[in-house]
């Protein structure tokens, strides 16, 4: 059985092919590229070694065949992907601007995106280490985010881990409802992954070392990898920082799904019985390889681009 599974979004990815093209603009695009965060988790997962599986779901159309051909050429378990005729594969539109902004235009609402259901408890679930919940498909829509929340704790039922990568907007968390969620995941989590201000925001405190005690209020927590974009990332246990996490220098790209390629080989070292310093090593090598890509699952991930940028530049961070 698949050792690490998500449940989420997918979508293709329709790209302006340079920067500061406004998507209101009559122009061209490149793509379609396979995408969604769980997809771009799920697909570093397995190529860097770990049986990975997805539960989601897309279009019986060019696009769905788009993504699933992909996850499937890089060794993902494709069995629960819904592939429905009642409606099209969900799509992202986006644009990138020269001080790193982005902007999006997502078709995903009734598309078979937030279809998929909580798979049925038929064996399938033993021996999976790690169930990734992203804020982002929580919030895809309340009922597929009530179906995650169910299939969370079927997979805590068969003593899963749950990795949580909160990705929420402060506007998003005054909703009650995918405050109560968000606030569930929290709660049960055992490895949680947020950026400083998600981190922040899910805990009410301002000072970062308030917000880390207050995180490990929640007695499931075990680690916490706190990122901070170029600056890199920390990694807390109950006992306090255990280290600091650089970034390694690449040119950077697309910085599309960087996050998602950390979070997965960060699991990954954990999963091969990699130590807490060498986990972090694997996700910012991750992350660093994503972004030298243009696409969101372009980036030249494998077991040895990873031991191959960490020794090239172990003296450097």
């Amino acid at each position: 059985m698949p050792e690490i599974v998500t449940m989420g979004e997918l979508l293709c990815e329709i790209m302006r092919p340079c920067e500061g093209m406004e998507l209101y603009e009559t122009g061209d695009f490149k793509g379609p590229f396979p995408s969604g965060a769980p997809g771009i988790f799920i697909s570093t997962a397995a190529r860097l070694g770990c049986s990975s599986g997805i539960i989601a779901g897309v279009g019986d159309d060019d696009f769905g065949k788009n993504i699933v051909d992909r996850l499937k050429k890089d060794g993902v378990d494709c069995r629960f992907i819904l592939q429905s005729k009642k409606g099209s594969t969900g799509v992202a539109f986006v644009t990138y601007f020269a001080n790193g902004d982005r902007k999006f235009i997502f078709h995903m609402d009734n598309t078979p995106a937030v279809e998929p259901k909580a798979p049925e408890d038929n064996g399938w679930m033993e021996g999976t280490r790690y169930f990734h919940i992203m804020g982002c498909s929580l919030m895809a829509s309340a009922a597929f985010g009530q179906e995650i929340l169910k299939t969370m704790r079927m997979f805590r039922q068969k003593g899963a881990k749950i990795s949580f990568d909160p990705n929420v907007r402060s506007e998003l968390l005054r909703d009650a409802k995918v405050f109560d969620m968000v606030q569930e995941v929290f709660c049960a989590c055992n490895l949680l992954m947020p950026g400083v201000q998600e981190l922040k925001m899910l805990t009410s405190k301002e000072r970062i070392e308030d917000a880390v005690a207050a995180a490990f209020e929640n007695k499931n927590l075990e680690i916490l990898v706190l990122k901070n974009g170029s600056k890199g990332s920390c990694v807390y246990t109950r006992k306090g920082l255990e280290l600091e996490m650089g970034v390694y220098p690449v040119k950077q790209l697309d910085a599309t799904g960087a996050g998602d390629s950390f979070d997965a080989a960060f699991i990954c070292g954990l999963v091969q019985g990699k130590s807490l310093k060498e986990a972090a090593q694997m996700g910012a090598a991750a992350g660093a390889l994503n972004a030298a890509a243009f696409g969101p699952m372009e980036g030249n991930i494998s077991l040895g681009t990873i031991e191959e940028m960490i020794y090239s530049n172990t003296k450097q961070i």
